[in-house]
C-alpha cells in the first residue's frame, strides 16, 4: 500500500484539512500519515472565535522520529501552515522522507477572493514559494497564483487561459494546477500543465451554488489519490474536479448550511475504480 504523509491543520468541526484528507485518501487505497501542525476547534469560516493549539513542536519531533525509523513515503501532501517555521519543517519533511519517486503536493494556502488570508504575512508567502520549488505539482487557485507569481492578489481574478498554469511550472519543471477558474457562466474547473508531458489543458463542471469552506483541501486530497493511484495528471484533475461539483450540488440539494463544508461521505463510493466518466455517474 502506498503511503502518504499529509502536513496540514486539523479542523475538528467543518469539513476541510485532515477532516476531509484522511477518509477521501483512505477510500482511494492510500495510507494516510497525518502531521498536523495546528489543531483548531473548527474551521475559520463562519464559526466566530477559534481554539487554536500550535504543534510546530510536534511536527519537528515527528519528522525527526519518522526519519530515524527509515520512514519513507510515495507521496507528501502539504496544505496550511501556521507559520514560517512550519513551512521550512515542512520543507525538510519533504527532503528527509521522500521515498525515490515520490509525489510532492502542495497546496499552497495563503488567500482566495484576492486577498490574503489574515493569518498569512509577506514572510510566509515568500516561504511558500520555497516549498513549491521542492514540489512536483503545486495547486494554487487563481489569488495564490498572483502571490506566486509576484503580482498583486487581485490580479488574476478572472484569468481563465492555460498559459497561467505553464507560467507557474518553472519553466516547465513541475506540474500546476490552477484552481477556482471560470471558463464560462455556470461553470468551474482548473487549468492544468503536466510537467512529464508537456501538455495542458482545463477541466470544468457545473458549478453548485454557494461557497462552501474545505472544497480547495478536498480536491487536492483527490487528485493526490488519483496520483497515488497511477493516474495522469490529466486524469487526475477530472477526477477531482468533477467530484467536487458533485459534492456541491449534493449539498446544496439537501440545503445543508454553508459553513459546515460539503456533504463528502455519502459519495465516497465515486471515488472507487477507474474514475472514467464521473459526471456520468452523477
Amino acid at each position: 500500500m502506498r503511503k502518504v504523509a499529509a502536513i496540514h491543520d486539523l479542523s475538528c468541526y467543518g469539513r476541510c484539512s485532515l477532516a476531509v484528507i484522511m477518509p477521501v485518501l483512505s477510500v482511494m487505497g492510500v495510507q494516510c500519515c497525518p502531521l498536523p501542525g495546528t489543531v483548531l476547534s473548527t474551521h475559520t469560516g463562519g464559526y466566530g472565535a477559534v481554539q487554536r493549539t500550535d504543534l510546530t513542536g510536534q511536527v519537528e519531533g515527528t519528522v525527526e522520529h519518522w526519519d530515524r525509523l527509515g520512514l519513507r513515503f510515495d507521496g507528501i501532501y502539504t496544505g496550511y501552515m501556521a507559520s514560517v517555521a512550519q513551512i521550512h519543517q515542512a520543507v525538510e519533511a519533504v527532503q528527509r522522507l521522500s521515498a525515490p519517486r515520490a509525489q510532492v503536493v502542495v497546496d499552497p494556502v495563503l488567500g482566495d477572493h484576492g486577498k490574503l488570508y489574515s493569518s498569512m504575512t509577506e514572510e510566509m508567502a515568500e516561504a511558500m514559494g520555497q516549498l513549491c520549488e521542492q514540489a512536483q505539482v503545486i495547486t494554487p487557485n487563481l489569488t495564490e497564483a498572483a502571490i506566486l507569481l509576484g503580482l498583486a492578489p487581485d490580479a488574476l481574478l478572472g484569468q481563465r487561459g492555460k498559459d497561467l498554469a505553464l507560467e507557474l511550472s518553472a519553466q516547465g519543471q513541475r506540474s500546476v494546477v490552477v484552481t477556482g477558474v471560470t471558463p464560462e457562466e455556470g461553470y468551474t474547473g482548473a487549468v492544468w500543465f503536466d510537467a512529464a508531458t508537456g501538455a495542458s489543458g482545463t477541466e470544468v463542471a457545473m458549478r453548485a451554488p454557494g461557497e462552501y469552506p474545505g472544497t480547495g483541501d478536498l480536491f487536492s486530497a483527490v487528485l493526490t489519490g488519483g496520483l497515488m493511484m497511477g493516474e495522469s495528471l490529466e486524469r487526475a484533475v477530472g477526477r477531482a474536479v468533477h467530484f467536487i461539483s458533485r459534492c456541491a450540488s449534493y449539498t446544496s440539494a439537501l440545503g445543508t448550511p454553508v459553513r459546515e463544508g460539503v456533504l463528502f461521505e455519502p459519495l465516497l463510493p465515486l471515488l472507487l475504480g477507474d474514475g472514467l466518466a464521473m459526471d456520468d455517474r452523477i
